[in-house]
């Protein structure tokens, strides 16, 4: 870190000389206007970007027959999140139509992206999504609305056996993934961009806990699937009633925890916070219980309902996750006065 002195000039002016290198590292000239960002905690961003347009960025990526398609659908995701503006596939030959099948596969999975030019040897992805478009608060209560929505139908399925409320489960969670990976790319893109965090009235700190909580979401999302995945490993083992009753009783109270976690996050509440996180620790007895109810059963059952309330009981404790996010944010915010 530079230290430098302020200076006074005109008797009511004071200045400060920048970095040389900072100036020369970025072409600027005498004359030329910079942005000044006055943080809530005092400090100032200096910055040459006076709009609020994100930079152009391409990213290159040279395929061949030879090429994973897996490897590169991960390659293409990371592209996208890292917040790149235009994404470019080339081959020195024809584009095998593994690669052209993997290309569409990506713009499926992902929110902006579209084809906007194709050759024989060159695929052109542009991101056409403008980020305050879909604000953080908005993507977070829609990934919340389909997470909830999951786990009523996980529970319901796990009572009725009925697999048409289920039948959708797998697109769902896909879409809690393409949710989570637009708040990582915006999360990126603000990062770089302070003045857009502006326009939006974001601070770098609420976009890092709008990315952590969206990937708690996405995660207790994998655990419904999960919950499902293993009731059909053994369609045939009915569950006793007494636990039966007991694990949809534990569903309940861990949506209920959930349902908390977000509601004291948009309220920024504390105090819910708090009384959130002690649910938890009583959820993980009651987990206990069940399962020490459930080592009378053979083999097979004992063990597919301990998977069961195992991620009843992460659910949980991912909640606890969102409700501890919160606390540190809201102690965090300059701009929060009163504490709840």
């Amino acid at each position: 870190m530079e230290v430098r002195k302020i200076q006074q000039t005109g008797g009511s002016s004071f200045i400060i000389t920048l970095p040389k290198e900072w100036v020369k590292t970025l072409n600027l000239k005498k004359n030329d206007p910079i942005g000044i960002i006055i943080k809530p905690e005092g400090s100032l961003v200096i910055t040459p970007k006076l709009t609020n347009e994100s930079e152009q960025t391409t990213k290159e990526f040279e395929v061949s027959d030879k090429t994973n398609k897996t490897s590169l659908l991960r390659k293409l995701i990371g592209a996208y999140i890292s917040g790149y503006t235009y994404i470019e596939i080339k081959s020195n030959e024809r584009i095998p139509t593994k690669i052209r099948d993997t290309t569409r596969i990506f713009t499926n999975s992902t929110i902006g992206q579209e084809i906007i030019e194709e050759t024989d040897t060159s695929i052109i992805i542009k991101d056409l999504l403008n980020p305050t478009e879909m604000p953080f608060e908005r993507t977070i209560k829609r990934m919340y609305i389909i997470a909830k929505g999951m786990h009523d139908d996980v529970m319901s399925y796990l009572e009725s056996k009925d697999e048409n409320i289920i039948k959708d489960i797998d697109e769902r969670d896909n879409d809690l993934d393409k949710l989570h990976w637009l708040v990582a790319r915006q999360h990126n893109i603000l990062s770089q961009n302070f003045n857009l965090g502006e326009k939006m009235n974001i601070k770098p700190g609420k976009s890092t806990t709008y990315f952590l909580i969206s990937r708690i979401i996405e995660r207790i999302g994998d655990h419904e699937v999960k919950i499902i995945k293993n009731i059909q490993k053994n369609p045939d083992n009915i569950i006793d009633k007494q636990i039966l009753d007991k694990i949809l009783l534990a569903g309940k109270k861990s949506l209920n925890i959930f349902n908390k976690s977000i509601n004291s996050f948009f309220k920024k509440d504390i105090k819910e916070s708090n009384e959130n996180i002690e649910e938890v620790y009583e959820l993980e007895r009651f987990c206990d219980e069940i399962n020490e109810i459930a080592l009378k059963q053979e083999g097979g059952k004992s063990l597919k309902i301990g998977y069961i309330t195992d991620s009843l009981r992460r659910i949980a404790e991912y909640s606890q996750d969102i409700s501890e996010n919160v606390i540190n944010y809201i102690v965090s915010d300059y701009n929060f006065k009163k504490l709840k």
